[in-house]
């Protein structure tokens, strides 16, 4: 099995960064060795090849040709977009019982939020702030993808993201290196668990090596450009996490770094990924992202192919550069075949951590996908996370939670649209499966009366909603005209005690290719809101995206506004439980929310300026802008609760420290509210004065409790002197002497404090 490193407790401790080099370990399997000694150049080319015969949902748009031939030829490694016991099988036999070599193969697939029990997306997820809920939702995944024949998985991704224009920040963790660093590793851990040949555990993969999140100007696949000072102090982080937890393998990005793309950057997979970080897994490009090094202008396909494997990649994904070419440029003395050994060692060795050279059909038991997949504990496990990743933004005149026993009037274009609950990037889950919200309210709320009504379209702009339905109705834009489901909805509020509006996002207008501008809500469903409000009935806005979205005109509207982000299966339930104070929402944001997007990128580690605007104020030639303060809308960390906490008593154990001694930070942490409820602590560092400029603060810890009605509890975090530490300008991690502030409290703007020196 990849053995995983021994770290520090993710919850309130950063990753241990290494100064220099780790010295790459050779693992010598004898049975992957054996193999290679088999092996004509031919064969060892065709393992680092992986297709998909299509059928599934494509991440491009290229479908393997000839896939059942070139397996049986010893010309395919691994697959992608096959799933379930008999198609595995039949895969497999085609690899070991009709190649020379009868080498199985690896089957992989996106699991990116569940399997088939699918939860909520990533970002609504990280809000959870719930590490060992996370772990357990991704081991019910690799549980699942595994009964139905998959054992690697292209997840998670790590990406810090940082402009909500960017359509994938929904993937990720949000914008803190130091909470995406804990989710990636929970993440690798409930995928892999302690044995990777177990067959409900699979291979993890981390993505997307590096950067990817940075994209100019939140517009996909673009290129990225910043300095190493902020690639390691802010962007890497996360991807050594997963690094240092064992992740099995590495997905390379789409952008180029430093002007080289990923896929064919040797700093990048050679030097830093092995030599710095000392990985020894598989390194595999994202979908033909070989070849479109050639329209980043780095040569043709044999010159690009030639350069990434030269750079340190192992497995090309789709794109049959190295199927086609490599055999040429070896003969050319543009690559070597060591170069080419090596790479096809990785995907072998792979292959026998998995279990699959032991037993090629260890993931092919037609018995396990009815016990394992879609099970009542899982779906009620789907449930619970659901709840946890709700962010209460607002609760004007405590609207939420709502009575049962009232007149609802439950109106909006997601209120019941199935086919827009598990949210972007679920290929394996099954919308029909889905439970709406209009569902949920009955489920939970049986006796309530309920009165629905669409009130509008998602957008009524039609060539918007034909980007958005590439796979499927996300967009419906009904018969009726707006005036007419609009006047329907404001009737349904006048003749009801409380209105609930679901709001905000299809699920394709966020995710992969699906960059917008403008991230506000659609005007077709802002007029709605306008028209719901004027008629002086209580309105709670639920909103679903899958990003950060614009909503200073809501934000100042009389409602309760409770962010769902896309639930997935359980959706319509898990909403209703919170609605109906069934549980008490405990989200916390792991992105800023801007006021417009001129303000992006916005985000709590900023650094200060040499001209630091006054708070709450404006003044000429300091760092502001003319029409809109600084400030964000939300800030991170932000989260409401249908209680309220009172934090006190600060207290450091430490007025001094030196480079060796922990400190010790402890607060009291009371419920002041009626009912009880969950309460994310956290830490925030800000480092007074060092040899580069410092962000004002940085997240360095975090605990979720529960307190009930009145309880009043001391929390304790610890600083380790690893957290104290940077990478310095000679990309050096270090400490510097000098004085350190720490703000406790229940989001980034934090103004509990204290402070220490660090001799």
């Amino acid at each position: 099995m990849i053995l995983r490193k021994h770290v520090t407790a993710i919850f309130l401790f950063p990753l241990l960064f290494s100064c220099g080099p780790k010295e790459q370990t050779l693992t010598n399997i004898p049975e992957v060795e054996e193999l290679l000694k088999k092996m004509t150049l031919e064969e060892k080319i065709g393992q680092l090849n992986l297709l998909t015969p299509g059928g599934g949902v494509a991440t491009g748009a290229v479908v393997s040709e000839n896939v059942e031939a070139k397996i049986k030829a010893g010309q395919v490694g691994g697959l992608f977009g096959v799933a379930g016991p008999e198609r595995v099988r039949k895969a497999q036999q085609l690899a070991v019982e009709h190649s020379r070599l009868k080498i199985p193969l690896l089957i992989g697939s996106d699991v990116i939020h569940g399997y088939k029990t699918t939860y909520p997306i990533p970002l609504g997820v990280s809000c959870s702030w719930d590490m060992d809920l996370i772990e357990q939702a991704a081991h019910m995944a690799a549980t699942e993808a595994t009964a139905d024949g998959v054992m690697w998985n292209f997840s998670p991704m790590v990406d810090i993201a940082r402009d909500p224009r960017w359509g994938r920040i929904a993937e990720g963790a949000g914008e803190d290196p130091f909470l995406g660093a804990a989710v990636a590793r929970a993440m690798v851990k409930g995928y892999q668990g302690d044995d990777l040949s177990a067959p409900n555990t699979m291979l993890a993969c981390v993505k997307h090596l590096a950067l990817y999140g940075a994209s100019q100007a939140g517009r996909d696949y673009h290129t990225v450009d910043m300095s190493k000072l902020k690639m390691f102090n802010q962007y890497l982080p996360p991807y050594q996490a997963a690094v240092d937890e064992g992740v099995a393998s590495a997905m390379t990005s789409f952008n180029d770094i430093d002007g080289v793309p990923a896929s064919g950057n040797k700093w990048l997979l050679t030097d830093l990924l092995r030599g710095r970080w000392g990985f020894n897994g598989l390194v595999i490009s994202d979908y033909t992202s070989v070849n479109e090094m050639v329209e980043h202008g780095l040569g043709d396909i044999q010159a690009v192919s030639a350069l990434a494997l030269k750079a340190g990649l192992d497995m090309d994904m789709v794109g049959e550069g190295f199927l086609t070419t490599l055999k040429k440029s070896l003969e050319e003395g543009k690559v070597t075949e060591e170069e080419i050994t090596q790479a096809c060692r990785r995907v072998l060795e792979a292959k026998y951590h998995s279990g699959l050279l032991n037993d090629p059909y260890r993931y092919s038991d037609a018995q396990r996908p009815e016990r394992d997949i879609l099970t009542t504990e899982n779906r009620a496990l789907a449930r619970k996370l659901a709840t946890r990743s709700f962010v209460l933004l607002k609760n004007h005149d405590a609207i939420l939670p709502i009575k049962k026993e009232v007149k609802i009037a439950l109106v909006g274009p997601l209120a019941d649209s199935r086919n827009n609950m598990l949210g972007t990037w679920a290929p394996t889950g099954n919308p029909d499966l889905a439970v709406t919200i209009l569902e949920g309210f009955k489920n939970v709320a049986p006796n309530a009366v309920l009165n629905y009504a669409k009130g509008a379209n998602i957008s009524d702009d039609a060539e918007f909603a034909k980007k958005v339905n590439v796979f499927g109705p996300r967009i419906v834009i009904d018969e009726r005209s707006p005036e007419t489901m609009l006047q329907e909805a404001v009737n349904a509020a006048k003749t009801s005690d409380v209105v609930v509006a679901v709001i905000g996002e299809a699920t394709e207008m966020s995710g992969e290719s699906a960059s917008r501008t403008d991230i506000s809500i659609p005007e077709s469903q802002k007029k709605l809101i306008r028209a719901l409000v004027a008629t002086g009935k209580p309105v709670a806005l639920v909103i679903m995206s899958g990003r950060p979205l614009t909503i200073p005109e809501e934000m100042d509207l009389p409602v309760a506004i409770l962010q769902v982000w896309h639930p997935g299966v359980e959706a319509g339930n898990a909403i209703a439980d919170v609605v109906f104070g069934h549980y008490n929402p405990s989200g916390k944001l792991t992105a800023t929310w801007p006021r417009n997007v001129g303000q992006i990128p916005i985000y709590h580690s900023i650094k200060n300026t040499g001209r630091p605007n006054p708070e709450g104020g404006y003044e000429k030639f300091k760092t502001n802008y003319l029409d809109v303060s600084n400030s964000p809308l939300l800030p991170f960390g932000h989260g409401l609760s249908y209680t309220a906490f009172d934090y006190s008593d600060l207290k450091l154990d430490k007025s001094e420290i030196s480079t060796e001694e922990s400190v010790t930070i402890t607060v009291t942490v009371e419920n002041v509210g009626d009912v009880a409820g969950e309460e994310v602590v956290q830490l925030y560092l800000s480092d007074v004065v060092r040899s580069i400029t410092p962000p004002k603060r940085q997240l360095k810890g975090f605990k979720k409790i529960l307190l009930e009605k009145g309880e009043k509890k001391e929390v304790t975090l610890t600083l380790k002197p690893e957290d104290l530490k940077f990478y310095n300008n000679q990309l050096e991690f270090v400490t510097e002497p000098g004085e350190f502030i720490v703000y406790v409290g229940t989001d980034s703007n934090a103004t509990l404090s204290g402070s220490f020196v660090l001799k």
